[in-house]
């Protein structure tokens, strides 16, 4: 009888196993948006969302597991930055990250109430992003990039490394306000070093090509290059230009010089989405925007292409060269 009974028992036991098993609570699935500015086929978009990807992947967040995020790409167009922006705050996701200065301001006109993460924001107090650095209050939060006083580097970089430069046009986005800031920054410096600065407002290739085109004169003209949505998707074509009229030229980002641009000058940007996917992590797990202080960063890049130089026929000062974090050969 004893047998009998422990047979049952284990039976009984065994067939309650996969029921306890059913039981056990699912992983709760959170949702997030996020609102790219470049296009989806851009490789530093790519580059940039993989680094996201990989920091929440860190932290535990795992996309089909734990985690639904709705994507949109803006492509550079601000009609759909909006649209797009409200077809994210209508899914009513747990927060959305603004990956790009140029897709905050639509955001936050469509919503102060979901929580928003943004990275590579220039200035978002004298934006309006935020009310303090140390104390957003809002619904925002994020990471900065430049201040207005690195902007001085990049001209100061250009005669440098081409002495020769007495004229340098700066290409930017007039529709960001920001620009101004950097501008005036450049502009500040600039009789100190004897160059003459022409601001090129450029929305498109179009602009792009015409705007270089007709400054370029000879060996004494020089080129920076502010950030912003249009010079960064059309930055091959930015990169050819320089080259084809022999232009030295100054950049924001590395992906420039990768692309055969001179050299470049800024934050490891692609860091800066890593970073992001600990403040998503922390407002999820309850936090709120408004008392995480926004992040500015702690290093800034200096890459030389050297193959360009030589194109241009330049000889890098050793003394640029020892301070670079990378030479491309």
């Amino acid at each position: 009888m004893r047998r009998r009974n422990f047979i049952s028992l284990l039976g009984g036991a065994a067939a309650a196993w996969p029921l306890a098993a059913r039981a056990q609570p699912r992983e709760r699935t959170r949702r997030i948006g996020v609102l790219v500015g470049l296009g989806a086929d851009d490789s530093q978009a790519q580059a940039r969302n993989a680094a996201f990807l990989q920091g929440l992947g860190a932290l535990g967040w795992i996309v089909g597991r734990n985690l639904q995020i709705d994507f949109r790409w803006g492509g550079g167009n601000a009609r759909r930055y909006r649209r797009q922006a409200a077809e994210l705050v209508a899914l009513a996701p747990e927060l959305i990250v603004a990956m790009g200065a140029s897709v905050v301001g639509p955001l936050l006109q469509t919503t102060r109430t979901v929580p928003i993460v943004f990275v590579q924001v220039t200035d978002p107090v004298s934006s309006g992003y935020v009310a303090s650095l140390a104390r957003p209050g809002g619904n925002a939060t994020g990471f900065a990039l430049f201040e207005f006083g690195i902007s001085a580097k990049w001209i100061e970089l250009l005669k440098e490394i081409a002495p020769r430069v007495t004229r340098a046009a700066v290409l930017r986005d007039p529709t960001v306000p920001v620009g101004l800031g950097q501008l005036g920054a450049i502009q500040s410096v600039a009789p100190s070093l004897k160059v003459e600065i022409s601001p090129l407002g450029v929305r498109d290739a179009r602009d792009i090509e015409h705007a270089i085109t007709a400054f370029a004169r000879g060996s004494s003209d020089g080129l920076i290059v502010l950030p912003s949505v249009p010079t960064a998707i059309h930055r091959t074509l930015i990169v050819t230009l320089a080259a084809q009229h022999k232009l030295p030229a100054v950049y924001p980002y590395r992906y420039y010089a990768a692309a055969g641009g001179l050299i470049c000058y800024g934050p490891d940007e692609i860091e800066q989405y890593r970073q992001a996917a600990g403040y998503v992590d922390r407002i999820l797990k309850g936090e709120k925007p408004g008392d995480l202080p926004v992040q500015a960063p702690t290093k800034y890049e200096l890459i030389i292409n050297l193959k360009t130089a030589k194109a241009l026929g330049l000889d890098i000062p050793t003394t640029v060269l020892a301070r670079a974090d990378e030479v491309i050969e």
